[in-house]
C-alpha cells in the first residue's frame, strides 16, 4: 500500500503551505526556481535532440526525453515549487481537510505564476548567451514549438491530463522507494515516458515558448498560437494531478487512512 507515500505528500503540501503562510516572497522564489530548472532541462533536452536532429535520425526525441529528466531532479532535489506537482499535492491535501480548498487556489495561481517568471527569466538569460544563435541549433526547439501551437485544442487538454498523471507520479513513486539512485532513476524514467509519449506539459511548454520568442523565431510561433496552447493544456494538467492522482488516490485509500 502507498500510505506512508500519501502521508509524505500530505506532510510536504503542509510545509509548503507554512512557507508561503510565513513569506509570499520565499514561496514566489522558490517557484521561479522551479521555471528557470525546468528552463535548463528544456535547453539540454534541445541541444542534445538537435544534433540528432540535423542528422533526421530517429533518436532525436528519445536523446531529448531522456535528457530533459534531469529537469525534475533539479525541481525535487533543489528546491523548486513546481505548479503541476502542486496540483496533486494540494489536492490531497484539501480532500483530506489539511488544508482549505481556498488556500489550495492561492497557491496553484502563486506557483503558476513564479514558474512563468521563472521562465522568462531563463530565456533572457539563454538570450544573452548567444547559445542558440545558430540557426541549425534552433531549428529542432522551432519545430517543437510550432507543432504545440498548430495542435487542435481538444487533443492538447487530453495529452495534458495523460502528462501530469505520469508527472505526479514521477514525484509520488519515488516517495515509496529507498536510496537517492532509485529515486533518480524512477523520476527519470517517467519523465522519459512522457516526453516521448508526446504529452503536454504547461510549464515545460512556457519555457519552450520563452525561449523561442526571445530568439530570431518565424512568424508562426505567436502569442495567439501560444495561448492556444496554454490554456487547454494548463486546465488538463489540473485535472491530471487533482483527479487522476488526488481524488484517485484519496478515494482507494480512505478506509486505511487515519484523520
Amino acid at each position: 500500500m502507498e500510505i506512508e507515500a500519501l502521508l509524505k505528500v500530505e506532510q510536504l503540501a503542509l510545509k509548503k503551505l507554512r512557507t508561503y503562510q510565513q513569506s509570499i516572497w520565499r514561496y514566489l522564489s522558490r517557484a521561479i526556481l522551479a521555471g528557470m530548472f525546468i528552463g535548463f532541462g528544456v535547453i539540454v533536452a534541445f541541444k542534445s535532440g538537435s544534433l540528432f536532429h540535423l542528422e533526421q535520425s530517429p533518436f532525436t526525441y528519445p536523446v531529448a526525453a531522456l535528457m530533459f529528466g534531469s529537469a525534475i531532479i533539479l525541481i525535487s532535489y533543489g528546491g523548486g515549487d513546481l505548479f503541476t506537482g502542486n496540483t496533486f499535492y494540494y489536492s490531497y491535501a484539501a480532500l483530506r481537510k489539511k488544508m482549505s480548498w481556498s488556500d489550495t487556489w492561492k497557491l496553484w495561481i502563486l506557483s503558476y505564476g513564479g514558474n512563468l517568471i521563472g521562465a522568462a527569466v531563463f530565456a533572457f538569460l539563454i538570450w544573452m548567451t548567444g547559445l542558440f544563435a545558430d540557426p541549425s541549433v534552433n531549428s529542432f526547439l522551432f519545430e517543437v514549438a510550432e507543432k504545440k501551437i498548430h495542435a487542435p485544442t481538444i487533443q492538447l487538454f487530453f495529452r495534458a491530463i495523460l502528462c501530469n498523471w505520469l508527472v505526479c507520479l514521477a514525484f509520488f513513486v519515488p516517495m515509496t522507494l529507498k536510496g537517492d539512485g532509485a529515486k533518480m532513476f524512477a523520476m527519470m524514467l517517467f519523465v522519459f515516458c512522457f516526453f516521448i509519449s508526446g504529452y503536454e506539459h504547461s510549464i515545460a511548454n512556457l519555457s519552450t515558448f520563452a525561449i523561442a520568442l526571445v530568439l530570431d523565431q518565424p512568424n508562426t510561433i505567436s502569442l495567439d498560437g501560444i495561448l492556444h496552447n496554454l490554456i487547454p493544456v494548463t486546465l488538463g494538467n489540473l485535472i491530471g494531478g487533482g483527479l487522476f492522482m488526488a481524488v484517485m488516490y484519496y478515494y482507494v485509500n480512505k478506509p486505511f487512512m487515519e484523520d
